[in-house]
């Protein structure tokens, strides 16, 4: 992953939807990931309340799930984020970031989070405030990597020109329907500072795999079902494709609960689009031809 140590599948496995009781059922589902290749397991100490949970219940589910089962933990790449403070919302200061990591590490059970992200940028926090306290975190051993998710290229500047060491990764959405980091610089700049590149909602949201006739979806769903036919492969595979297919080397986040789906996204490693079918996709996203 960029300019880390970290060795990460070319698919990620996010957690948003990671929610319940049933710890067999939860087992399950990281281990199928983990199975067919995705090493990469994406979570956040929000996840929960969307799913009428508490806050860091998607985390603490995951805790319990390497209690069960701890050789699990030295397969994974284990990633995390915070800064976001429930009715505040964003919250970076350098006490709260601390405090909302160390929080983590004891929902989840671990020494150590892989990559740590800043989940929303907090206008208030001056960003040598928060690579202060990523600073002192990543010295005391609490986490190795650090990452941003949802900044802006020039809040990845701000915050890069006050860290110490680099900066590992970011987390921007990004899918056929959501092709804004092509055009505002976040994935010029991702390759300009070699960073990681996680693409969150890659299906936009199931619009891509649903039925939704708003914008530009009933296009892209038919360009992505031509490719479908083509390679043999479902719209959602040829939509992750689509996403790695780009330079800066995007990781989707698979979002599923369903281990058959988790299963059948790690198809889309073994797709390879052409320039021209790959521009195809684009063209029905924007609506309009190519200059």
């Amino acid at each position: 992953m960029g300019p880390t140590d970290l060795f990460v599948s070319p698919l990620a496995w996010g957690m948003w939807r990671f929610r319940g009781d049933d710890l067999a059922a939860a087992t399950a589902l990281v281990e199928t990931a983990l199975d067919v290749g995705v090493n990469l397991l994406d979570t956040a100490d929000i996840y929960g309340p969307d799913n009428g949970e508490p806050f860091g219940a998607a985390e603490a589910l995951l805790g319990r799930v390497l209690a069960r089962a701890p050789a699990l933990r030295g397969a994974m790449v284990l990633a995390t984020k915070g800064g976001i403070e429930m009715g505040v919302p964003y919250n970076s200061s350098a006490d709260y970031l601390i405090s909302a990591c160390e929080a983590s590490l004891r929902r989840l059970g671990v020494e150590r989070i892989d990559l740590y992200q800043i989940h929303r940028p907090d206008s208030l926090a001056h960003p040598a405030e928060v690579a202060g306290a990523l600073e002192r975190l990543r010295a005391g051993g609490k986490i190795a990597e650090v990452g941003v998710s949802n900044h802006t290229s020039a809040q990845v500047a701000a915050l890069a020109a006050h860290l110490p060491f680099k900066l590992a990764a970011i987390q921007p959405e990004f899918s056929a329907l959501a092709i804004e980091p092509l055009y505002d610089g976040v994935l010029d700049q991702a390759m300009e500072m070699d960073l990681g590149v996680m693409a969150w909602s890659p299906l936009a949201g199931g619009r891509l795999v649903g039925d939704s006739h708003d914008g530009r979806a009933p296009a892209v769903r038919a360009a992505l079902d031509g490719l479908a036919r083509t390679h043999g492969a479902s719209r959602a595979v040829i939509a992750y494709a689509w996403i790695m297919a780009h330079p800066a080397r995007p990781i989707p986040i698979i979002g599923s609960q369903n281990p058959a789906r988790i299963r059948e996204a790690a198809d889309a490693m073994a797709i390879g689009l052409s320039r021209t079918e790959w521009y195809g996709v684009l063209t029905a996203a924007r609506g309009t031809p190519l200059p």
